[in-house]
């Protein structure tokens, strides 16, 4: 340790130096914060426990609080209820849905088009006192990019990002660290194509959130990764190309960043790109494609799917695809990452006759299962290392849920009252509206439950029934209904939320509506509470 020319008393860790005066306060609030988080996530945990135990108790119910309608999308995310395009907020944590604010009427250009809730981290320190704040991230429809507060629609930063092209949806790449916008698709007429080949299929631009900053924006060209690209993304650290012909290929996008990237732009910064000068981030300079991809990046990885519908997830890594044939439709196979060798058993097939197909996916409790969900059972399945072989893996059934149904002879031949024998031409399908049907399956982290949607056809309506079940077992805890009829036509949503259920529904003519459950309980009805 020694003194540097202006004297401050500096060590070197890894090559960058550390300030102990400027920085030995900021090491204490940091710990504090912490300790703090550590604690107030012990109270958190046991509170959830309490509520979990609340919800199964026999006395609970879920009672219709709140009913809205809306000719405009309706969109829920994290206690937050959204109306006309985020323009109005409705807090659904309280007992019964609160109007939070509504921001100023717009044009349809200048309308929210796509939105992502941001949470402040809990245990960092920030850089501005408005980092710590809860928000709104949305793109308009004239590409500026907000950051608005949860609570009051204030705006907090706001970034233009460019004008040639329309940028139009927002994903996570890391969630509740790093964003990707992408913009729509450059889509022209065969003559336009003569007149003016167009090599650009789209942008992405991605950034960092608390604080918002630029990592950096790039194009996905069709010279560099071929004519039959179809799609892109960014997510988890890499750049998923998706091909016309059913292929899926990986690259490092922090590799792309660091190779390709031809000059670092800051937001607010003065900089001059292309013989132009402006202020990143501002209109109308916006913010320069500052990451040029001029060859093909190394391949991580590669493969052939049906609709490149390909998923990663497990422990270790593996992957689920469907093979690149159209009879193969309901045939999933689970694959090794490292080895593409199919996992013992991986391959699983419900042979489901139904109208809806069945899907698939890796559980999101971090937990390495998988979920296979058809019309009349739910199967839970684990990954597991083959005992005595090493990197070779098998899947095993975790739990199975079944669908309640009644047992019906399937006979193929009647024999009607006259002695007529008639042959039925189709067997009766899996997803028969008169039986009950699995219909959404969701995962709530914090009581560590599924919740499950199943559907039965009642005379003239269909009736919705709500299932909470144990996400280790599969029990079944606590069932609802819900009192709105369920018609199988319409697009329908269903979040569970803490003690709260959000129903979305689209009917004809683009109606939305919204009914929002409160959890009811009377705990002097309730015995074994105590012994939680």
């Amino acid at each position: 340790m020694s003194p540097d020319s202006t004297g401050k008393r500096t060590v070197q860790i890894r090559g960058s130096s550390y300030d102990f005066k400027e920085n030995v306060c900021q090491l204490i609030i940091q710990r504090s914060i912490g300790s703090f988080a550590n604690s107030a996530g012990d109270i958190h945990r046991k509170n959830m426990r309490i509520l979990r135990k609340l919800l199964c108790q026999q006395s609970t119910t879920f009672q219709n609080v709140w009913t809205q309608h809306s000719k405009s999308p309706v969109a829920y995310e994290r206690g937050r209820i959204y109306f006309d395009n985020f323009r109005c907020c409705f807090n659904s944590v309280t007992s019964e849905p609160q109007h939070l604010y509504e921001l100023p009427k717009c044009s349809k250009l200048e309308k929210i088009e796509d939105a992502l809730l941001c949470e402040c981290p809990v245990g960092e320190v920030l850089p501005h006192h408005l980092d710590y704040k809860s928000s709104l991230i949305a793109i308009t429809g004239q590409n500026w990019l907000l950051r608005l507060s949860s609570k009051s629609g204030e705006t907090l930063e706001k970034v233009y990002l460019a004008s040639h092209c329309k940028f139009r949806y927002l994903t996570w790449d890391i969630p509740q660290e790093t964003i990707v916008i992408k913009s729509a698709q450059n889509k022209l007429t065969s003559a336009q194509q003569v007149c003016s080949p167009q090599s650009v299929l789209l942008y992405l631009a991605v950034f960092r959130i608390m604080p918002l900053s630029l990592v950096g924006m790039v194009e996905i060209n069709k010279k560099i990764f071929g004519t039959n690209v179809a799609d892109a993304t960014v997510s988890h650290g890499l750049l998923i190309v998706m091909h016309s012909i059913g292929l899926v290929r990986l690259y490092s996008f922090q590799w792309i960043t660091k190779q390709c990237i031809q000059q670092q732009v800051h937001l607010g910064q003065t900089c001059t790109w292309n013989g132009a000068t402006g202020i990143v981030g501002e209109f109308p300079f916006g913010v320069p494609c500052n990451i040029n991809i001029t060859g093909i990046p190394p391949l991580l990885f590669e493969v052939s799917c049906l609709e490149n519908a390909f998923q990663i997830g497990g422990f270790p890594w593996h992957y689920i695809i469907t093979p690149n044939k159209k009879k193969e439709k309901g045939t999933y196979h689970i694959c090794s990452l490292s080895s593409n060798a199919l996992a013992k058993h991986g391959l699983q097939d419900m042979k489901c006759s139904s109208l809806e197909s069945d899907w698939i996916y890796f559980h999101p409790d971090a937990s390495g299962r998988v979920i296979h969900v058809g019309p009349n059972q739910i199967n839970v399945l684990r990954l597991k290392e083959i005992q005595n072989i090493s990197h070779q893996y098998q899947i095993t059934e975790d739990f199975v849920i079944m669908a309640n149904r009644v047992c019906k002879e399937n006979n193929p031949v009647t024999v009607t009252a006259s002695g007529r024998v008639v042959k039925r031409r189709f067997d009766q399908l899996d997803d028969d509206p008169e039986q009950e049907t699995f219909k959404l399956v969701d995962y709530e982290d914090e009581l560590d439950l599924l919740s499950v949607v199943a559907v039965t056809q009642t005379e003239s309506e269909g009736r919705a029934q709500l299932g909470f079940y144990c996400n280790e077992t599969g029990a079944l805890l606590k069932s609802i209904f819900l009192e709105e009829s369920w018609d199988v036509t319409y697009n329908h949503e269903v979040y569970f939320d803490r003690d709260t259920v959000i129903h979305i529904e689209q009917k004809p003519n683009r109606i939305f509506c919204c009914y929002v459950y409160k959890m009811v309980c009377n705990p002097a009805e309730d015995k074994n509470l105590k012994h939680v």
